[in-house]
């Protein structure tokens, strides 16, 4: 199931996407089947649908906190110079405000002079937890998408911490949807920058798979629902500047595509 969060006028929404053509992706028959509330718990639908051109996305979730995982792709701590591989999974908080949806633009700020894009798949958290053991841990996710950890790359050098780095409005762009029914093994992890293929990899190369983090990430504090978790990025991030277009794909997912502007 796909699970999206939709403007229909000046009110929002969430659906279900239906009607996906032969490799799963929105055409021209696809409609959305708005919901009551929201989707987590049970999910009822509330009887109208409206055609998926007439719509606009928006990030499929307003989570609590967006926690992020660094240092969880060898090949990227070594081309970043991030030292050595973590012996657990390291945590970050990126705010609520740094998100944003599909087509929404990446600001870059005029306090950095090297922002890169960062292509990392995203928990999306389903239910109110604490203490998970890993063996529980599908009991709490609603699905996953896909996810651009936008890092101020010489802040975070200069600050030794990451919060200024990582925490600029517009710096967490997520969607296109929630994919519920998503099995993350072996799923690559593509971004490409005006169609230049720059980070290639995939979730079979996480030093902490999602089972390992959702249990860290808990032990520490509570999730709500619609909490997002980031997963960590593959090698090959790179600068981006005003005019470029980003995206993030994850095969069984979608794409996530935003503009780059300079910050107003």
């Amino acid at each position: 199931m796909r699970i999206c969060r939709v403007a229909v006028g000046d009110e929002l929404f969430f659906g279900v996407l239906e009607g996906l053509d032969a490799q799963g992706e929105p055409g021209e028959g696809t409609v959305i089947a708005l919901l009551e509330g929201h989707p987590f718990g049970e999910i009822v639908p509330d009887g109208r649908l409206v055609r998926f051109e007439d719509v606009r996305l928006v990030a499929p979730v307003l989570p609590s906190k967006v926690v992020a995982i660094g240092k969880n792709y060898l090949d990227h701590i070594r081309e970043v110079g991030l030292g050595e591989a973590p012996p657990e999974p390291l945590m970050f908080l990126k705010p609520s405000t740094a998100v944003v949806g599909p087509g929404d633009p990446i600001e870059l700020p005029w306090q950095s002079e090297h922002v890169e894009h960062e292509a990392e798949l995203a928990i999306v958290i389903g239910r109110v937890c604490r203490e998970v053991p890993r063996e529980r841990v599908a009991e709490v996710i609603l699905g996953y998408t896909c996810a651009n950890d936008v890092t101020a790359r010489d802040l975070q050098t200069r600050d030794g911490q990451w919060a200024r780095a990582k925490g600029f409005d517009s710096f967490c762009p997520l969607g296109p949807w929630i994919e519920t029914d998503f099995a993350w093994e072996d799923r690559a992890i593509r971004c490409t920058v005006n169609d230049e293929l720059r980070q290639d990899g995939t979730t079979n190369d996480m030093l902490f798979d999602v089972a390992t983090v959702v249990e860290a990430v808990s032990a520490v504090m509570t999730l709500l629902p619609g909490d997002v978790i980031l997963t960590g990025s593959p090698s090959g991030t790179k600068p981006i500047k005003a005019g470029d277009s980003v995206t993030v794909r994850i095969d069984g997912i979608g794409s996530l595509t935003n503009p780059v502007v300079d910050r107003a």
